[in-house]
């Protein structure tokens, strides 16, 4: 029953800019850019256990790697291959350095990386723009068409992801990562080199999310440190993994969905203080569903065969 819902609903996504307006096609490219992003966290927050706070240091990294490879002339695509490449270096770097902490210590080390980032940025301004930011070439396309364009980018590079998400989390790699998350002194002893498997778990929170930060700077002409550097980046992943359910293929992009669907709303409703209310509803459905929407539906489904 699962699979031809999955169908259906990538069906639907794929048929979608048919019928919808730009708005809803801006919506769901958003909502894509999110499944990324959580997708990318899970690796290793979700699967591996480690609480990274990188997503924002790995997103703006790539945002400027494939921004300044577009203003020297290389072509878009290979300029988001760029900053899925530089974000993984990055993380193989950073991984080495930091992914010996544990717990909230390795939390804060990560936390802090994107603040260095943007310093550096804001300091390097004969090759980033510094505080004044970096244009990109616009495309000469008509808005609709260039719409559609970037829809279709993000569903691909959405997909890509899901399905290494999956391959992943069914091979030798993710059953290391789960060991790992469940006592990795143990984990060690019988045979798996965690300091490769939690390196390659953070790579693989990076690739993707460079490539989507490329993607972002192609897609809104213009970055600059504060806005691709955000702290938001870091949290909002965690809380869309949270929501759907961590450690799972599709939670996370569940989370993303439900996560968009409260932003939207609240932005609507309340646009003088959306960042509050919002808050105050995932830290509610955070802490009454612990495990996540999906969580909530096999508990559901294990109490009712237990009353039969």
């Amino acid at each position: 029953m699962r699979r031809p819902l999955i169908a259906l609903a990538v069906v639907f996504v794929l048929m979608l800019p048919l019928w919808g307006n730009n708005y809803i096609i801006r919506l769901t490219t958003i909502m894509m850019l999110y499944s990324v992003l959580s997708l990318s966290w899970n690796f290793i927050g979700g699967l591996t256990g480690y609480p990274s706070f990188a997503t924002a240091s790995f997103f703006g990294v790539g945002a400027y790697a494939g921004a300044i490879s577009q203003v020297n002339g290389v072509p878009m695509y290979l300029a988001w291959t760029i900053g899925a490449l530089v974000a993984g270096i990055l993380a193989t770097a950073l991984g080495l350095a930091i992914l010996h902490l544990r717990g909230h210590y390795f939390a804060i080390a990560s936390l802090v990386v994107a603040d260095v980032l943007r310093e550096i940025v804001n300091s390097w301004t004969d090759l980033t723009g510094g505080g004044m930011g970096l244009n990109l070439p616009i495309l000469r396309l008509h808005v609709d068409v260039q719409a559609k364009l970037f829809y279709y980018s993000m569903f691909l590079l959405s997909m890509i992801t899901i399905i290494a998400a999956s391959y992943v989390s069914n091979r030798r790699l993710g059953f290391g990562f789960r060991c790992i998350k469940q006592n990795e002194n143990a984990a060690d002893m019988i045979g798996i080199n965690t300091t490769i498997y939690k390196t390659a778990a953070f790579v693989l929170s990076a690739v993707f999310v460079g490539c989507a930060g490329a993607f972002y700077a192609s897609w809104v002409n213009y970055i600059e440190p504060p806005d691709v550097f955000d702290i938001l980046l870091a949290l909002k992943p965690i809380v869309m993994v949270l929501l759907g359910s961590a450690g799972t293929v599709i939670g996370p992009v569940v989370g993303a969905v439900v996560f968009l669907f409260f932003e939207e709303m609240v932005w609507r409703r309340f646009l003088f203080f959306h960042s509050g209310v919002l808050g105050l509803l995932v830290v509610g459905l955070v802490l009454f569903l612990p495990g996540g929407l999906l969580g909530l539906h096999f508990r559901r489904l294990f109490h009712w065969k237990g009353s039969r």
